[in-house]
């Protein structure tokens, strides 16, 4: 495997048991759907999460946040269609970004609950 795909698994290893520990219950990881894939899908309380994680190991080009665009913003949310859809879940769902810096001095994690909202 590619050093970007293992840092990228690290990443979603380390944003799933940080969620885990919040007591934030994990539904499914790499659900895909046509091009677009969900790193997590999680429930918080009744809300249905889904979660992007972004991984780097530098922060040279800016924030991993930074890179969850307008066109990956709106793949997810046609992915998180297709997982209501196929789970028939009839409730609120949420867009969390769960950011991962893992550099030569350690791992820093950020979660950022409601980092974007679906537009109609």
């Amino acid at each position: 495997m590619s050093k970007s795909y293992d840092l990228g698994k690290k990443g979603e290893d380390l944003a799933a048991e940080y969620l885990l520990a919040k007591g934030i219950t994990i539904l499914a990881r790499n659900f895909r759907a046509g091009k677009a894939e969900l790193d997590i899908v999680a429930i918080d309380k009744e809300i249905l999460v889904i979660v992007e994680v972004k991984t780097r190991n530098t922060r040279f080009f800016g924030e991993p946040e930074e890179w969850v665009t307008p066109a990956k913003q709106k793949l997810l949310i046609r992915a998180a269609n297709a997982y209501v859809k196929f789970r028939a879940f009839k409730g609120e769902v949420r867009f969390d970004i769960v950011s991962v810096i893992a550099d030569e001095h350690g791992t820093e994690i950020r979660h950022i609950p409601d980092a974007f909202y679906p537009t109609l």
